[in-house]
């Protein structure tokens, strides 16, 4: 947002969003806490692991975002699914703990991320990563920042195979150079994944078509608020707040990176898509 005050997006807004950053904060802190203890598990689905830390984390959060705004809609990774939100023209969307492989395993790839959608697009977003002490925030039209100081996506349309990440089967597709050129190690959190693109700290990242609403919704905003762009890979914008909650291949990058990303796949689009 070239023309925001990153700087100001926690101060400008609003009630709303000093409970998003408390409560992320607070929920980071409980998660943390948690971190590295012997916990009780247990698979979800097929193969998704969760622990009696990730409904800790979800009880606080609900606990604390529905008290305060009773008539706010509700979408958690962690909660049975209220079809009440379709009607609801503000919905809390929540990841309590977004990279749970990661967090079960004691790396410190793993955050707390919750976002506020108005519509089916987010206004607030809260990414938190209590290892690495790291605080993303994001207010439409306000900016995105990091402890409060202003992020920005990174520029240009060089693809560098160093600061990408995502499933390597799709980086391939980018043409990967034969003399064995490194990838980006794999980050288990896809919101921090996203949120290194709104820092600067990535150039292309893509998510593989398993996501779901409570994994992007915050970390598009944070993208987005930070000047890159977050689409599907056909350059279609998301949404949100849907009946189904599930989305396909997705790439977030800066801008004219963005732009000649989606060029490249229009030209060679992905087999399986």
């Amino acid at each position: 947002m070239p023309d925001a005050d990153p700087a100001l997006a926690i101060d400008h807004a609003g009630r709303d969003g000093a409970l998003l950053a408390a409560t992320v904060r607070e929920a980071g802190m409980l998660a943390l806490s948690k971190f590295q203890t012997d916990l009780k598990t247990w698979t979800k689905g097929a193969s998704s692991p969760v622990s009696e830390a990730d409904i800790a984390v979800n009880n606080l959060i609900e606990q604390r975002l529905r008290q305060a705004t009773p008539d706010y809609g509700w979408l958690s990774e962690e909660s049975a699914d209220d079809k009440a939100r379709l009607a609801q023209k503000k919905v809390w969307i929540v990841d309590p703990i977004d990279g749970t492989r990661s967090y079960l395993a004691g790396r410190e790839d793993w955050c707390v991320s919750v976002a506020l959608v108005e519509g089916d697009a987010p206004v607030l977003a809260a990414v938190f990563a209590p290892v690495t002490d790291e605080f993303f925030f994001a207010a439409r039209g306000f900016g995105a920042t990091l402890h409060e100081a202003p992020i920005h996506a990174a520029s240009g349309t060089a693809f560098d195979f160093s600061r990408m990440a995502g499933p390597k089967p799709i980086i391939e597709r980018l043409g990967l150079p034969r003399d064995g050129v490194a990838i980006h190690p794999r980050i288990g959190s896809l919101a921090l994944r996203l949120c290194r693109i709104g820092d600067g700290s990535l150039d292309i990242a893509f998510a593989g078509g398993q996501s779901r609403d409570w994994d992007l919704a915050a970390a598009d905003l944070i993208v987005h608020e930070a000047g890159g762009r977050m689409t599907m890979l056909s350059g279609e914008p998301i949404g949100y707040n849907r009946p189904d909650v599930r989305h396909g291949v997705l790439v977030a990058a800066g801008r004219e990176r963005h732009a000649s990303v989606i060029m490249h796949f229009r030209d060679h689009p992905l087999p399986w898509s």
